[in-house]
């Protein structure tokens, strides 16, 4: 309330005097009640006051200056240290700022990673949505008692994070919470089959403690993960289920135009009747599978039985073996959690029936390293289109540079005509003048901003010049045709993120 009567007092004041003057003066005798005194046409001034305002908080896009990247700094007389071999996402990451290691397996994610990585989540919750699944939040911990009750407690738990409160009551970091979700529904009131399909979803930390952690957040100890749980009234039903999510993954792949395969796999401690795996085609990937080269059906290696190297469809004996990043995990799980927990439903026929059970993992922050380490070169980062931490970045003439008083207004009009087709949220300015076009440049590229705007030496020529990197390819263009670029890459973003829905 206090900004807001700031606000009308300062509008007062522009309104009452024609200048700001007197706003001291004004605000320190002004209250809510004396607001209500105007003078004539207060109300249209105020509305142009505000217009102005806003413009010039719109056109304020994000200065480069303000933003916290704790790049990774060597000296150059440093002597190198034997340090275990990293991946490529790993090392840029880790260069440009985007993560800052905490330990072992654990990462602070940066300003920068931290934009991509909401974007990401972003397109999750778009892509759940259209499942028709509803978001949840259920607590991180879980009483290791529901693990008993499912009987995975007495399975391999040694990648599991276990911790025990002043009680010496016991608790899961949960890896995943298939017992949780279960329990939930379990203890409802009685479910009718008229509320099925129950598609329920959570997006949060997960933890695993994992033997040997490694490259980054494509292996780390804590992670972020989407998990949805699907309730159906039969095995039909849960198939459908299973089809519609699965489907929506793989959408969600092919916007962030990643090279995937969908993987059959072993259920393992999960249990149930299925399952399959989604991986990012890598050579650092850690898992190993067969793609048949006639039927196009791949499966995880474990899947093989012995030495046999024949496609498990078509007994084809030419197959290709790839390595992959697994970044979801889908479960086709039966009555393994509910018959258990007794969680039911009423049948049409007043009968109580065990819930069919689906469970989808997706490792978004896995996705987002792993998207990183197929797309970028040793230079420098390549983003998928959808994730770019900003897709327009900004760099104007050197302080004290011959072209800097023509190049800095043409800068500053170029900033206003982007804010007005972009929007301000995806455009960043390389503000540090105090560094030179050329350094500015090689760090833009190797950030990976797909469009790179430089108002360098010709921008003060008769007719301006600019130059334009996207995705670094160079062209001088002028101001119009720079403006045109950028209208085309709006629409194939657009395009891009409406292609698989």
């Amino acid at each position: 309330m206090q900004a807001y009567v700031y606000l009308l007092a300062s509008l007062y004041s522009f309104t009452a005097n024609g200048s700001s003057d007197n706003d001291d003066k004004v605000i320190s005798k002004t209250s809510e009640e004396e607001i209500n005194v105007r003078p004539k046409n207060f109300g249209s001034r105020c509305i142009r006051i505000i217009v102005n305002i806003c413009l010039t908080y719109f056109i304020s896009m994000q200065k480069i200056s303000g933003l916290f990247i704790p790049k990774l700094v060597i000296p150059k007389d440093s002597a190198p240290k034997h340090i275990e071999a990293l991946s490529r996402s790993q090392r840029l990451m880790n260069e440009l700022g985007l993560v800052k290691a905490a330990g072992n397996g654990f990462f602070h994610i940066m300003p920068i990673a931290q934009r991509s990585l909401d974007k990401l989540c972003n397109l999750v919750n778009e892509c759940m949505l259209e499942t028709g699944s509803s978001k949840i939040t259920m607590p991180i911990l879980t009483p290791t008692e529901l693990w008993q009750q499912s009987g995975r407690l007495h399975g391999d738990i040694e990648e599991f994070f276990i911790v025990k409160d002043r009680h010496n009551k016991k608790y899961l970091l949960s890896p995943t919470h298939e017992e949780a979700i279960t329990s939930i529904l379990a203890t409802t009131a009685p479910i009718s089959y008229k509320q099925l399909p129950l598609r329920l979803y959570q997006l949060g930390p997960k933890f695993r403690d994992e033997l040997k952690a490694r490259f980054g957040l494509v292996r780390a100890k804590e992670f972020l993960m989407k998990d949805l749980y699907s309730f159906d009234r039969s095995d039909e039903e849960a198939q459908n289920s299973y089809k519609i999510i699965t489907s929506s993954y793989a959408g969600l792949f092919k916007k962030l135009q990643l090279p995937f395969e969908k993987v059959d796999a072993c259920t393992g401690i999960m249990g149930g009747k299925c399952s399959q795996e989604f991986q990012i085609v890598c050579p650092v990937g850690e898992d190993l599978f067969l793609r048949c080269q006639r039927c196009h059906y791949a499966f995880n290696v474990e899947l093989a039985e012995g030495d046999a190297k024949c496609c498990l469809k078509c007994h084809s004996p030419d197959l290709e073996e790839l390595k992959g990043i697994e970044v979801a995990h889908t479960f086709l799980l039966g009555d393994r959690y509910t018959k258990p927990f007794n969680a039911t439903y009423l049948d049409c026929d007043g009968k109580p029936k065990a819930l069919i059970m689906g469970c989808y993992g997706l490792g978004v922050s896995r996705v987002l390293a792993a998207s990183l380490e197929v797309l970028s070169s040793e230079k420098g980062l390549v983003w998928p289109t959808l994730l770019a931490p900003y897709d327009i970045c900004v760099i104007g003439p050197k302080d004290g540079s011959k072209e800097q008083e023509l190049g800095d207004v043409i800068e500053k009009d170029i900033c206003k005509k982007i804010t007005e087709i972009y929007g301000c949220d995806d455009v960043v300015h390389d503000d540090r003048k105090y560094l030179t076009i050329g350094k500015r440049l090689w760090e833009a590229k190797r950030m990976g901003y797909p469009l790179i705007i430089v108002a360098g030496g010709k921008s003060a020529d008769n007719t301006p010049i600019l130059e334009l990197l996207v995705k670094n390819h160079h062209h001088e263009l002028h101001v119009d045709t720079v403006l045109t670029e950028i209208h085309k890459y709006k629409d194939h973003k657009i395009a891009l993120r409406k292609r698989c829905h």
